[in-house]
């Protein structure tokens, strides 16, 4: 039995669709289960054999962490160690999701899993203690970091520029910082490979889609499909600027662009470039808009 928390987000919903597909036998919960309650989550599994744990819950308002510490912690830091707790009580496998937020972006490569994690705000830092809490109770985890999540439940950097280029005439956008976009779809199928496959290549990994570009680039290239699409119905400018042009509670790490060699390596799994990704999702997302 595979346990997914956090179905309702963004990226659970895909990989609940996945797990559907692939015929796995699976129950799902999202906040109605409360992962900072430790009782709450040994009452709701009882007696059930679990041999999976997918964690895809967190508290991601990155700026609002700055004034919620107490909260962001609680979330990102206690629930995970309350749902390690449970992995180790059931002997079952964990998959947690983790961010590029752990790193303070000023390395210029890609970062890899050895590189030592130096968070910048309290997102990142509540994050990364949900990281060692976890490690400070099993060995049977998969920790998969990512950045620039996209998709087509939730608020996201495509939808909201979607939002802005039938809105307004200009958009400006941030050209000095650096990632890679990740469609939770294909973020949702190495989870369900790991699963399928009853992995035991334990350990941290970092997955996106391959390519690094600033997010005025992204943005340059969502108004591109949106265009061919019929989903831009006017033209606009997109203007560069920098980070200090758009003041945020929140320090951004400047360098969000990650490594795949380990997780392509360990699970022989190709990575999208970013761009055939995004333009799957716009034809995907297309009739959802225009209806």
């Amino acid at each position: 039995m595979i346990w997914l928390i956090g179905n309702k987000g963004m990226l659970g919903s895909d990989v609940e669709k996945l797990l559907k597909e692939n015929n796995q036998k699976f129950i799902v919960t999202d906040i109605e289960v409360d992962i900072t309650d430790f009782e709450a989550l040994k009452s709701y599994v009882g007696d059930w054999k679990i041999d999976w744990i997918i964690n895809c819950a967190a508290y991601t308002a990155v700026d609002r962490a700055e004034d919620e510490p107490e909260k962001a912690f609680k979330v990102n830091a206690d629930g995970p160690l309350n749902i390690a707790k449970i992995a180790q009580l059931k002997g079952a496998k964990l998959i947690h999701i983790s961010t590029d937020y752990v790193f303070d972006g000023k390395k210029d490569d890609p970062y890899t899993e050895e590189d030592a994690p130096s968070p910048i705000g309290v997102y990142g830092n509540s994050k990364l203690e949900g990281e060692n809490n976890i490690q400070s109770i099993l060995e049977n985890y998969f920790i998969i970091r990512t950045a620039w999540l996209y998709g087509r439940k939730g608020n996201n950097f495509v939808y909201t520029m979607l939002r802005l280029f039938n809105e307004r005439k200009l958009v400006k956008v941030i050209a000095d910082q650096w990632g890679s976009p990740t469609y939770t779809k294909d973020l949702a199928g190495v989870i369900q490979y790991i699963v399928g496959k009853d992995s035991d290549s334990y350990g941290i990994y970092h997955y996106t889609n391959e390519g690094r570009i600033t997010w005025y680039e992204f943005a340059k290239k969502i108004y591109e499909n949106a265009k061919s699409n019929g989903l831009a119905k006017k033209d606009l400018s997109i203007l560069p600027i920098s980070t200090l042009d758009y003041p945020t509670k929140a320090i951004r790490p400047k360098n969000s662009s990650m490594s795949k060699e380990k997780v392509k390596s360990a699970f022989r799994i190709d990575v999208r470039d970013w761009k055939i990704a995004l333009e799957e999702f716009i034809i995907e997302i297309k009739d959802k808009i225009m209806t």
